[in-house]
């Protein structure tokens, strides 16, 4: 009788800390580990492993990637998003102060906010490309000098603006999604298409405030003088 084949085991079920997941995957993973209980933005970091600067930059700044503003969140998640960058800039590990590690996300919104994620994070994915400008991203020192924009448009994301004019929190959230998933990727035409995103960001910052800034010049002045003869 002839000795049976050895079987092939199965493959390790994949983890959200696992260096060659994709990033979608692991966030679905996430979802369904947090999908039941209030989870401390702490806990949410220690459990992203290696990626973990990287995933919950996205997470923060995925809320705001779109035109619904989402008021009270852009500046502690813009904190998030700046302290995250700043540290991997550097050439830290990842590291949050105690008092944003104790902030817990209901688990509702953190279900839903991972879902949304790993499917934006999937469709980026499959058209990032590793390789591509090598020359942009083949060195270690690079990549963190590309942080700097994910830094600025964190600072961006901060600002306390009005929900007029629109998109002055989106904008700064996708920059910050795309430019450090096409760095994570080590896709050197991504990575140009974060920065081509900013310049427009920035323009469209300065735009707005060139306006902002002319109606105050024509009318601010007339409000002042009124206000004597109000009074």
């Amino acid at each position: 009788m002839s000795p049976s084949a050895p079987t092939t085991p199965p493959p390790p079920k994949p983890s959200p800390g696992h260096i060659d997941d994709r990033l979608g995957d692991a966030l679905r993973h996430l979802a369904a580990r947090f999908a039941n209980r209030p989870t401390p933005l702490g806990e949410v970091l220690d459990t992203l492993g290696p990626r973990a600067s990287a995933l919950l930059v996205v997470i923060c700044a995925l809320p705001f990637s779109t035109p619904i503003s989402i008021p009270g969140l852009s500046t502690p998640f813009g904190l998030v998003i700046l302290l995250l960058a700043a540290r991997y800039l550097a050439g830290l590990p990842p590291w949050l102060p105690g008092r944003l590690r104790r902030v817990e996300l209901p688990p509702a919104f953190l279900g839903k906010l991972l879902a949304a994620s790993a499917r934006l994070v999937s469709w980026l994915e499959h058209r990032l490309r590793p390789g591509r400008l090598a020359t942009l991203v083949d060195r270690e020192w690079k990549l963190r000098l590309h942080t700097t924009v994910v830094i600025l448009a964190a600072l961006l994301l901060m600002l306390p603006l009005p929900p007029l004019p629109p998109l002055t929190n989106t904008l700064p959230a996708l920059v910050a999604v795309v430019m450090t998933l096409a760095a994570l990727k080590r896709d050197g035409a991504g990575v140009l298409a974060g920065y081509g995103l900013f310049i427009f960001t920035i323009g469209y910052f300065v735009f707005w405030g060139a306006i902002v800034i002319e109606t105050f010049r024509r009318f601010g002045g007339k409000v002042l003088e009124l206000l004597p003869s109000l009074g």
